[in-house]
């Protein structure tokens, strides 16, 4: 997924641990060294995911256009 820089992404493990953990020690998070930078991360996965379904509209428009000739 695109987005695996934007939270973070616990193992197994670490979410069975969470159903123990009453005080939220466990709590993780996915920090940046500056809101612009965090911006910037954004950003770029919202693009890669938009380019990412241009891409695939294009393949089966290219698809189906075969399939007509």
């Amino acid at each position: 997924m695109k987005f695996d820089d934007l939270f973070a992404m616990p193992s197994f493990v670490n979410g069975a641990a969470r159903v123990l953990d009453l005080g939220s020690t466990l709590n993780e998070y996915n920090y940046s060294s500056s809101p612009n930078e965090a911006d910037r991360l954004a950003l770029k996965a919202d693009w890669t995911v938009v380019g990412d379904d241009l891409w695939k509209a294009l393949d089966e428009f290219g698809q189906e256009k075969k399939l007509t000739e």
